[in-house]
């Protein structure tokens, strides 16, 4: 097995959706800058996934596209931008992670129920096996963060410690 982080989204213009996604999105950054110190120290891909949408105005060169500067993710990191909420659709991401040889993603980030499930999904159809970070995805209702949690592959950042 060889594993990629893949942080999804989490980008300032979502913080401003409400004070509960702001929240969701807070919580998820503490258990994801675990995990990316974690794939540092063993050398594993962090891939950063930003969500670009003209009709939104999250679009490259704005404050709500840009990160947040708590989230650590590096200059070097591997960015990918995407229009769909599948993160392998119409970008480099599928081409990228089989030229790092990975075979599995471990998912973080924004939003449970739209772009991290399917990105998930997405991962099932290019024969990956996803795997979801518990305590590292966001939503604006986070009462969907458990039915996506729980019909999906799961670990604790505990386990994946462990594991890698």
């Amino acid at each position: 097995m060889k594993a990629a982080l893949i942080v999804i989204d989490i980008q300032k213009a979502f913080f401003k959706r409400s004070p509960e996604t702001a929240r969701s999105l807070e919580e998820a950054i503490m258990v994801t800058n675990e995990a990316i110190a974690l794939f540092r120290s063993r050398q594993l891909p962090v891939i950063c996934v930003q969500h670009h949408n003209e009709a939104s105005g999250v679009v490259p060169g704005t404050d709500g596209f840009l990160l947040p500067e708590h989230l650590n993710i590096r200059p070097d990191d591997l960015h990918i931008v995407k229009t769909y909420g599948n993160a392998f659709t119409k970008t480099g991401l599928a081409g990228e992670i089989a030229a790092l040889g990975v075979d599995t993603v471990i998912l973080t980030g924004y939003c449970a129920e739209f772009c991290v499930l399917s990105t998930y999904r997405g991962a099932l159809d290019l024969d990956l096996t996803p795997i979801l970070l518990r305590g590292a995805i966001a939503s604006r209702n986070p009462q969907n963060i458990p039915f996506v949690e729980n019909v999906n592959e799961l670990i604790s950042l505990g386990a994946l410690k462990r594991l890698l």
